[in-house]
């Protein structure tokens, strides 16, 4: 796989870093194969997940494809990037063929980024997670490895704008390879895949070097003003209840 792009877009986003003096704590980096295919979960908190995700991958000199919404690829301005980077566009009207590049992607020896929850957490606490991930790498005969972000929602999430103020500790943490197989479960393997991915989520927020009470991207069960789980349940189903009012 020719990339012609992806290494341009790598290099203007560690400028992006530098210049906004990003603390970046990368741990677990020697879990990224060096080589052969991989999906790499992460968790969804806001907007410049992809970035920060593949960031994580550097350190093994690899670059990861990601599953993304396909209308960022009609986009006049993204859609060319993200052909060129060779992510997979997912149509939920026609999931099939997103899943099958996705396993050619991970046959080729790719890593591949998916964002099991599907859409960004308001609440900052891991969401009901899809069992396409870990169906995925048992099809594939890869592992998955778990990969928390954190400190991502205060520079871009849904309900609040953008701040890229500079100085921003921001935590990518990335967990040993989970083996799943034919024989698994998908439920029982993806639960497995929450609840390890939960721990880590836990550890990286206790770990993280800023705790204010009250701050909006904090979750309420740290002490933040963060929707709770079922508050953010509530808001997301309201959201999809005016997007299916606008397109009726």
């Amino acid at each position: 796989m020719r990339d012609l792009v992806y290494p341009p877009v790598v290099a203007f986003a560690k400028t992006a870093f530098k210049v906004l003096d990003l603390k970046i704590r990368r741990t677990g980096t020697e879990h990224v194969p060096r080589t052969g295919g991989a999906l790499i979960a992460l968790n969804h908190i806001s907007y410049v997940d992809f970035i920060l995700g593949g960031y994580g991958a550097l350190p093994a000199k690899r670059l990861v494809r990601f599953m993304a919404k396909e209308v960022l690829f009609r986009n006049r301005y993204s859609g060319p990037l993200m052909r060129g980077m060779h992510h997979i566009p997912v149509d939920r009207d026609a999931g099939a063929a997103s899943y099958q590049q996705a396993l050619e992607h991970l046959a080729a020896g790719e890593l591949v980024g998916v964002f099991p929850e599907a859409t960004i957490s308001r609440s900052f606490e891991l969401k009901e997670f899809k069992s396409g991930a870990v169906r995925m790498a048992a099809e594939a005969g890869v592992p998955v490895l778990p990969m928390i972000l954190w400190g991502t929602q205060r520079m871009f999430t849904k309900d609040h704008p953008r701040d890229f103020t500079r100085h921003r500790p921001i935590s990518i943490s990335i967990g040993a390879p989970i083996t799943v197989t034919r024989d698994d479960d998908p439920t029982e393997a993806t639960a497995h895949l929450r609840s390890t991915m939960a721990g880590m989520l836990d550890e990286t927020i206790r770990a993280y070097p800023e705790q204010p009470a009250g701050a909006w991207w904090l979750p309420a069960a740290y002490g933040g003003s963060a929707p709770t789980p079922e508050e953010a349940q509530r808001l997301d189903a309201e959201e999809l209840a005016r997007r299916a009012a606008k397109r009726q």
